[in-house]
């Protein structure tokens, strides 16, 4: 899928009724969003990505915070003020390619992060959000968290307004817990299986 197509996707769950607004997004973080880590040369995936080239100073980013196993910047197309990103300093394509103690160490940085940034714009709360994968919106395949700060009736998702069902307790919601519990237990190792719901 095309980079535009992409933001579009993005957009469309922002904006759906409007044009797609892809202009406003920076050429440089869109430079890197055709790459696909799935099967490819990670160093190639390495070199042309937009983060590492962040990590490695080759690229400006606004820092906001920095340790030894990840980064967090100001994201440059920002859905409202503050919308920052927390990236590992190491290149992983998506979630599921990123080691936990990785994911680890960027999540443990949230609640301090988040809360610095709510203070620094006078926002109410955030929203933690994770694109993972093309049909989720993932414009750059180099895993990052969003903390984007949030105000009461911002209405920043217009799927704020839509109304909620609730869970029907029917066979389609027991079939999809059992299969995603059949996932776990042949995907998770032994000790990472927990009780035996």
């Amino acid at each position: 899928m095309e980079s535009r197509s992409r933001l579009s996707i993005i957009c469309s769950h922002l904006l759906p009724q409007s044009p797609s607004p892809t202009s406003r997004f920076s050429s440089s973080l869109t430079s890197s969003a055709s790459i696909n880590d799935a099967a490819g040369d990670t160093r190639n995936h390495q070199l042309d990505c937009v983060f590492c080239r962040i990590v490695r100073g080759e690229s400006p980013a606004f820092k906001l915070y920095e340790d030894e196993t990840c980064l967090c910047i100001l994201d440059t197309s920002p859905v409202s003020p503050g919308h920052s990103l927390i990236i590992p300093k190491s290149h992983f394509s998506c979630l599921e390619a990123t080691p936990p103690s990785v994911v680890a160490a960027m999540c443990s940085k949230v609640p301090s992060i988040g809360n610095a940034i709510m203070k620094a714009n006078g926002s109410d709360s955030f929203n933690l959000l994770v694109n993972n994968g093309a049909a989720a919106g993932q414009v750059i395949f180099h895993t990052h968290i969003h903390i984007i700060p949030r105000k009461a009736r911002d209405c920043l998702w217009t799927t704020e307004s839509l109304r909620k069902r609730p869970l029907n307790f029917d066979q389609e919601a027991s079939q999809i817990v059992s299969r995603v519990r059949e996932q776990l237990s042949s995907s998770l190792p032994d000790d990472e299986k927990g009780s035996g719901i």
